[in-house]
């Protein structure tokens, strides 16, 4: 398995919806640039990247939170290895662990948490001397979000690479990466 994308990106996105024709692309574009994918597992963007990279050939894992979402009947069908994790904050870890970077696909909170936690390891990781993985944001949503975040947290907003669609995203985190 080559390296490892974390998509982040809405659980509740209709199939026949241009957001979910995106998430199939950016599984995809992914996976003929050699790169597995790991998602939460589930429905909505999630399900369509996988799609997408299954389709292309690439490898998908699944880092699901059975305890928290009980009513969900586990990863979907497009999975090639599911990650259990015991909350949301050790599916989290879990997927920034395993990644090279990281993407984030319109969602909501649990897309802005996701988000938000690859970019504060991002700023940490300097101070252990270590090189900040790529996060990149895809979207009017978090152009709008990110930098006014970053001017009201006092932050580093460049840490987060803003985009506006799926083609610019893997260029620039495979841009990224081959550095």
């Amino acid at each position: 398995m080559g390296k490892i994308i974390a998509v982040f990106g809405a659980s509740r996105v209709e199939r026949d919806s241009e957001l979910f024709k995106e998430g199939v692309l950016c599984g995809r574009l992914l996976a003929e640039r050699g790169y597995a994918v790991a998602t939460g597992g589930y429905g909505g963007l999630m399900e369509a990247v996988s799609i997408g990279c299954r389709e292309a050939g690439g490898e998908v894992i699944g880092v699901t939170a059975p305890s928290v979402f009980p009513d969900r009947d586990g990863p979907n069908e497009w999975v090639t290895e599911e990650r259990r994790a015991d909350s949301l904050i050790e599916r989290i870890h879990e997927m920034a662990e395993l990644s090279a970077g990281a993407i984030a696909l319109p969602g909501s909170l649990g897309t802005a948490t996701e988000l938000l936690a690859a970019w504060n390891l991002a700023f940490v990781a300097r101070f252990s001397g270590l090189r900040p993985k790529p996060v990149i944001a895809v979207g009017r949503t978090w152009r709008q979000i990110v930098p006014d975040l970053a001017e009201r947290l006092r932050t580093d907003g460049r840490l987060v690479t803003l985009v506006d669609d799926v083609r610019a995203a893997v260029d620039e985190i495979d841009r990224r990466l081959q550095t």
